[in-house]
């Protein structure tokens, strides 16, 4: 990238800032996807770990979570003050009426509703309160890679999912990844596609580079790339809410991330990062753009007790996420 290009970013960066700050609260949320399986039925995707996970899992129900650890996980994120990005989980995981269940009881341990971000389905009339939201694994930003990259996601069907969660009231997200081969000119499907499907949040990542996958040499992509086209949708979409994921290799990122429109920031490991020198530094980059943090990456007194304040059912897996938190930190 040349000078001029690299000023004509940094302006973009300043413009996006200013209209973050006038349509949107100063706080920066801390986000964490919650996985409820790593078994997907399609298993296609080719960036994805999962991919490398199908032919070496032999029973698929081996591959789900224990519940009462997903409702524990959920109760520390309450503690912490982290906000649920939403559940996830691979194709054929857990059912509907399971997943209904979940939620149900995430929404009575946090007082919130949750996104879903698991998989295509038109079953949505059953949801109600527990949810807040539907996500679409868009994933790429050009329809014909993500034609060859997500075979069995085709876009048309997710964006009927997504009209009739629009129509059941819910909101709508859609997930992007970068760096699988968009480039900036695909911007402007990326914005159709949000204004014609009245996207109320994105998600943003950079690629993973996942080992035995086809994108494993890949380089993540650059950190201005990646800011000016969360600064370009947030000038287009000034109410659209905006989230974040950079890795713990890419922590720099997150100042640049923020100040070109995030409202949250994602993708960490966060019982093994929390109160490290990792840690502190992601509520660096949130002090350093003028935002404040909403939860915490260092407070050990919010951990709180070893045990669940909802469920004695809850206690081992709490005990478990409180030491792995606090292990070789003090």
């Amino acid at each position: 990238m040349n000078n001029i290009d690299s000023f004509e970013v940094m302006k973009l960066i300043e413009k996006a800032n200013k209209t973050s700050l006038k349509y949107h609260s100063n706080k920066i949320t801390l986000e964490r996807a919650i996985f409820l399986s790593w078994w997907c039925d399609k298993g296609d995707c080719s960036f994805c770990y999962m991919t490398t996970q199908k032919n070496k899992i032999k029973d698929p129900k081996k591959a789900k979570r224990q519940i009462n650890n997903i409702f524990a996980e959920a109760e520390m994120c309450k503690r912490l003050d982290w906000e649920i990005e939403f559940l996830s989980g691979g194709y054929d995981s857990f059912s509907n009426e399971e997943i209904k269940k979940i939620a149900q009881k995430i929404h009575e341990i946090t007082g919130h509703g949750v996104w879903l971000n698991t998989g295509i389905t038109y079953e949505l009339s059953s949801f109600s309160e527990e949810i807040i939201g539907i996500t679409g694994a868009l994933e790429i930003a050009n329809p014909k890679l993500h034609e060859k990259i997500c075979p069995s996601k085709p876009i048309n069907q997710i964006s009927e999912m997504l009209d009739r969660a629009g129509d059941l009231g819910f909101k709508k997200a859609i997930t992007i990844i970068l760096g699988l081969g968009e480039t900036l000119d695909d911007l402007d499907y990326l914005i159709k596609y949000i204004q014609d499907n009245k996207i109320d949040r994105i998600i943003f990542y950079s690629l993973n580079p996942h080992k035995g996958t086809e994108f494993e040499n890949r380089s993540q992509p650059a950190s201005l790339y990646y800011s000016q086209i969360v600064a370009s949708i947030r000038l287009r979409f000034p109410k659209i809410e905006i989230i974040c994921g950079t890795w713990v290799d890419n922590l720099a990122n997150i100042g640049l991330l923020i100040l070109s429109g995030a409202n949250g920031i994602t993708k960490f490991p966060l019982f093994k990062m929390f109160g490290t020198r990792y840690g502190k530094r992601v509520e660096e980059e949130v002090k350093w753009t003028g935002r404040k943090l909403k939860g915490t990456f260092t407070d050990f007194k919010k951990l709180g007790e070893e045990k669940s304040e909802f469920s004695r059912d809850l206690d081992k897996f709490i005990k478990r996420y409180i030491e792995e938190s606090k292990k070789d930190k003090y």
